[in-house]
């Protein structure tokens, strides 16, 4: 009866349109009001740990600072040009250049919504004029963003590592092959389908064109080693990488690469300046900027968004957490484990069950309070995405390969 009701007040709440957040939360609060032995002191207690004892989670303010200050300024363009100088000559090679552009900046920015906003609305617009179908560049960016998700550094991911106490560097090791998989797979696809559809190719410009492009996106692409060698190295765990990241994305926006902030639109070297003359006006300016750049309306705008998204999850998780604990009082985990012990069903059947739930679930909610929901109870059990999905499921050496054999560091 507990069991039904939770559920049946969390998507009836939903469903009438009260924020995630809230309906996790609210569903939670009147299950143990009503339903339950457990007391509301218990509630105040998971609130307060669920926002102060998982340090992993200190991680995601960090990363969505530095998406916004990369999804901003021009990052996402110098990838996408470098990108489509790399691919774009085959055939259907603008969209397979999207995707190449939505996998660097989802392994630099660690979010999905950050990888199609910046991606998606540089590229859409590129690949319809380009002859592309509206449908067929949508559904490219709308699949490809996903990647957010399992190229590290990932936040979800972090949610996860929070939620089961495991090691967030071992996560990221772990979506690092799957994400060039899914990847790759998406590409393999749109080259079949641009092929038997005619869509048409970039004209290849030469490499000196693709190391000049290269150039210009190195700022941007050096984040990915900077963030992930310094955690598979063991020398920074998530979250200290994620702080370097977003100062790192601070300075090679407004200092580097200029896009905004207090040195925006103007040169590293005036015509006829001496070479000599622009070095010291440079150093003076990355102080100068440095001081400047906390009074500066776009530089201002940027942190408060970053404010607002951070809190908005952060919200979503802690709420998700009391969700989880009221399933773990209750039990549920334990009768669910009880009920599929007796219906006698193979692995591969509970993969299968897990998967549909999994699926069923993302057509409602976030997927941060997904997974604080579903990995307490599934813990440790582990068309085209979709046939991607049932990969990664049924063959655990494509995640775990790499984790396994990379490094031993076990710290998060």
């Amino acid at each position: 009866m507990t069991v039904f009701v939770l559920f049946f007040l969390l998507f009836f709440l939903m469903l009438i349109g009260v924020p995630v957040a809230f309906s996790l939360g609210l569903s939670s609060i009147i299950t143990i009001l009503f339903f339950s032995d457990d007391s509301l002191p218990s509630i105040a207690l998971k609130f307060l740990e669920a926002t102060s004892e998982h340090y992993t989670l200190l991680a995601i303010p960090f990363f969505i600072l530095s998406s916004g200050f990369l999804s901003t300024g021009g990052v996402a363009k110098r990838i996408i040009d470098f990108a489509i100088a790399s691919i774009g000559h085959v055939r259907g090679g603008l969209a397979m250049a999207s995707v190449v552009a939505c996998m660097i900046f989802a392994a630099i920015s660690g979010s999905s919504p950050a990888t199609v906003a910046a991606i998606g609305t540089i590229v859409i617009g590129g690949m319809v004029r380009a002859g592309y179908p509206e449908s067929f560049a949508t559904g490219v960016i709308a699949n490809a963003g996903t990647l957010g998700i399992l190229i590290p550094p990932s936040i979800v991911m972090l949610v996860y590592s929070a939620a089961t106490e495991e090691s967030a560097s071992k996560m990221f090791m772990a979506g690092v092959i799957p994400g060039l998989m899914m990847g790759g797979l998406l590409m393999v696809a749109i080259y079949i389908v641009a092929t038997i559809k005619k869509y048409p190719t970039e004209k290849f410009v030469g490499f000196k064109h693709l190391f000049i492009t290269g150039a210009k996106a190195f700022g941007g692409l050096m984040m990915i080693v900077l963030v992930l060698g310094s955690i598979y190295l063991g020398v920074a765990s998530p979250t200290e990488a994620a702080s370097v990241a977003a100062i790192y994305a601070f300075f090679v926006v407004i200092f580097g690469y200029r896009d905004m902030g207090p040195l925006k639109d103007v040169p590293w070297k005036k015509p006829d300046e001496a070479i000599g003359v622009a070095v010291i006006r440079a150093i003076v300016q990355f102080f100068t900027s440095t001081i400047q750049s906390p009074l500066d309306p776009e530089v201002r705008q940027v942190v408060i968004n970053a404010v607002k998204v951070s809190a908005m999850l952060l919200f979503i998780i802690a709420n998700a957490m009391i969700f989880a604990h009221v399933l773990t009082t209750e039990k549920i985990p334990h009768h669910i484990a009880e009920t599929i012990t007796g219906m006698n069903v193979s692995p591969w059947v509970f993969l299968i069950i897990v998967n549909l739930l999994l699926l069923l679930a993302g057509n409602f909610m976030e997927p941060s309070a997904i997974i604080l929901i579903m990995a307490p109870i599934f813990l440790p059990w582990l068309m085209l995405l979709l046939f991607f999905l049932i990969l990664i499921t049924y063959i655990p050496q494509i995640s775990l390969w790499l984790p396994e054999t990379m490094s031993p560091y076990n710290g998060n």
